[in-house]
């Protein structure tokens, strides 16, 4: 039975930085293992502002891992990941672009550059 992993473990097997989380996270995952979008938010927001990864290389390594652990919304999250590499948004403005391409979901917001990425006026 898969397993959901929260942001802590996606982390240590990304980075591999505390050695025995990361066998255990590696473990887990290759178990079977699921997260939700929220989780994804979350690593996207700790890799960008306390390891200062790259959008591109965030967005890289995000996708790679769901290659192995499934997510919820797994089509609105690649693009959501592809969006925020592309574009100067954060991962949640992402998301919401990302929500509206694949789920044909109206979105209203007061934001002028996620207006311009939704095609809204």
């Amino acid at each position: 039975m898969p397993v959901l992993v929260d942001a802590n473990v996606i982390l240590r097997y990304l980075l591999d930085d505390v050695p025995e989380q990361a066998e255990r996270a590696q473990a887990a995952i290759r178990a079977g293992a699921y997260t939700v979008d929220e989780v994804v938010a979350e690593v996207v927001y700790v890799l960008s502002g306390v390891y200062e990864l790259s959008r591109r290389d965030i967005a890289e390594a995000l996708t790679q891992l769901l290659d192995e652990v499934d997510v919820d919304n797994r089509a609105v999250v690649l693009v959501a990941l592809r969006v925020f590499a592309e574009d100067r948004i954060d991962f949640v403005d992402a998301v919401l672009v990302a929500r509206s391409r694949v789920l044909a979901e109206r979105i209203v917001t007061f934001d002028k550059k996620l207006n311009k990425l939704l095609g809204v006026q």
